[in-house]
């Protein structure tokens, strides 16, 4: 995988807010490829053990806002992170047009 857009993905990602969330395909838009979506997704779930705490990873959800189940089961760790930070998950989904999150990726 391109090491120069796996970092842009994780900067990416980084820069999305507790309480906001983005989806796969607008993290891939965002690092400079989109149609790119399934390799963000990729990228997220061959994390390295050292960067899970650091890459906020449960903040990225599928275009419908439904969860992701890459990292635990069916998504039961994403659902109780993204709860701790405030968002309201219903039905293994987030309502998109209250928490989506479009802003600016910090580049530094």
């Amino acid at each position: 995988m391109d090491e120069g857009f796996r970092e842009a993905v994780l900067r990416v990602v980084r820069s999305v807010p507790a309480g906001k969330v983005t989806t796969y395909g607008e993290v891939a838009i965002l690092a400079g490829r989109p149609n790119h979506a399934r390799q963000v997704g990729a990228i997220l779930y061959g994390l390295r053990d050292s960067e899970v705490d650091d890459v906020p990873w449960q903040r990225v959800i599928n275009a419908g806002g439904g969860i992701s189940t890459y990292k635990v089961g069916s998504g039961e760790l994403q659902v109780a992170l993204l709860r701790s930070e405030g968002e309201e998950v219903t039905d293994d989904r987030v309502d998109l047009r209250r928490y989506r999150w479009l802003g600016e990726v910090d580049r530094g």
